[in-house]
């Protein structure tokens, strides 16, 4: 791998010169408990200075290795230069104007990228906003606004945001959902194919789950009324779940049959993430509406819905954007963004780490009965974490183990490596480092999750 893009010189290594977190932090963490509401969560109390590569080093001087990249959004990196460069370059020249008020040339160039880079070769148009979420819910209001419909379907483990209308395609109820209803109406959950836990075992899961999601919404919905399909061709916080195999080529084939609008949340899987530029791409899926966001401009707060010309332009005039919505700032950060993936070709990186890190991974499951299995795709990947005991009765899977989960990525922390949870129940461990990780930062990450899994099995199950 090239050197890693960061702050000018900063060392790529894991260093702990106090514990994790430090007093530095522990001072800051104080100050935020008087200053910032508690709803707002945490994964790790450290308090970052510098970032760059595959490290971030927090107030105490303590260096981690980065396992998260702020949930699959520095895939370029922390500081990539083109994006610095591009963002320095349009702060100097002005940082707003509403496009809505007096346009300029960078959303413009954003939405063309788009068109170029997302799956398709039909006449596409594209329309940025500030978060995932917001994005989301525009692309609903766009397939309402094409088919006239008002229904919309999602998917059990799904994750879409935390505004209204996402919480209710949102499937996890805790923490992302309780307490904050009524939610939107009109919104139909429907079986995820997840292999691991089908009920008829893996083979053949995909096929089955999207023949009994058809027969559903055939059946308790209505066809002619739904507007659109939403969903991850990866599942995010739901677990990383890779859909069985054929289920999103049936689904694309019976929305276009039907008229029913598809829409690829591409939050977290776009942009290189997942070895492709888009994870649809993995089974050549060409949706009608794709939402990208997180990855798209290296830190910066950007997303956008892409799709086809004729249902973009449904909406009538004013009947999207917002005032931040492809800010010029955020705008410059893409363009970078887009050239580093495509100049280092990232995809190929992510490639690259799925190759060094899933036979490790794939080790663990074979080591470990409680390590229920391994998942994912390029720097998209993931241990889900279940009892060491037989599955309970009628089930495939052994049951979930939130616990053991929240042990291992403590103890991680604990040793210089950021790692994130994920998960319906909270047992997953996803692994999500920025795609220009170095390649010793990448297998020395994975020697201290290697440890942790090992130390935790002799204490908790004496192997």
């Amino acid at each position: 791998m090239r050197p890693p893009h960061g702050g000018p010189g900063l060392p790529q290594v894991r260093r702990l010169v106090t514990a994790v977190p430090g007093p530095g932090s522990t001072a800051l963490a104080r100050r935020r408990s008087q200053a910032v509401a508690r709803g707002v969560g945490e994964t790790l109390p450290v308090y970052v200075t510098a970032a760059g590569g595959g490290v971030l080093v927090d107030v105490d001087g303590n260096s981690l290795i980065d396992f998260g990249s702020g949930i699959a959004v520095t895939n370029v990196g922390n500081s990539a230069d083109s994006v610095v460069h591009n963002v320095t370059d349009q702060a100097r020249r002005f940082t707003h104007t509403c496009f809505m008020v007096t346009p300029y040339e960078g959303y413009v160039a954003v939405c063309e990228e788009l068109t170029r880079l997302t799956p398709g070769g039909h006449e596409k148009r594209s329309v940025l906003f500030n978060s995932g979420a917001e994005a989301v819910e525009n692309a609903v209001k766009i397939a309402r606004a094409y088919t006239g419909r008002s229904a919309v379907v999602a998917f059990a483990h799904a994750y879409h945001g935390r505004t209204n209308l996402t919480m209710a395609l949102t499937a996890r109820s805790t923490p992302y959902k309780a307490g904050f209803g009524p939610f939107a109406p009109e919104i139909y959950r429907m079986p995820m194919a997840y292999p691991y836990r089908w009920p008829g075992g893996p083979v053949g899961c995909g096929q089955q789950a999207a023949g009994q999601v058809i027969d559903a919404i055939r059946a308790e919905i209505g066809a002619e009324n739904v507007a659109a399909v939403v969903i991850e061709p990866i599942q995010g916080e739901g677990g990383f779940i890779v859909p069985g195999a054929g289920f999103l080529p049936a689904l694309a084939e019976f929305c276009a049959s039907a008229g029913i609008v598809l829409v690829a949340d591409e939050v977290q899987t776009g942009f290189g993430r997942t070895g492709h530029l888009f994870a649809c791409e993995h089974e050549e899926i060409v949706p009608d509406l794709i939402v990208t966001g997180k990855g798209i401009a290296g830190g910066l707060p950007l997303a956008a819905v892409t799709g086809r010309a004729e249902v973009m332009d449904a909406p009538q005039v004013g009947g999207l954007g917002g005032t931040y919505g492809g800010n010029p700032l955020s705008c410059a950060a893409a363009l970078g963004a887009i050239a580093t993936l495509e100049r280092e070709d990232l995809a190929a990186r992510a490639r690259l780490i799925e190759r060094i890190a899933m036979p490790r991974l794939r080790a663990l499951r074979g080591r470990y009965p409680f390590v229920g299995d391994v998942r994912g795709r390029g720097a998209m990947l993931a241990l889900e974490l279940v009892a060491d005991e037989p599955p309970p009765a009628g089930q495939t899977a052994p049951r979930p183990d939130r616990a053991v989960t929240v042990a291992c990525a403590a103890e991680a922390h604990r040793r210089g490596l950021v790692l994130l949870t994920a998960g319906t129940w909270g047992n997953v461990l996803r692994l999500l480092p920025p795609l220009v990780i170095p390649e010793h930062l990448l297998v020395e990450g994975l020697d201290v999750l290697e440890e942790v899994v090992a130390d935790i099995a002799r204490h908790r199950y004496g192997t």
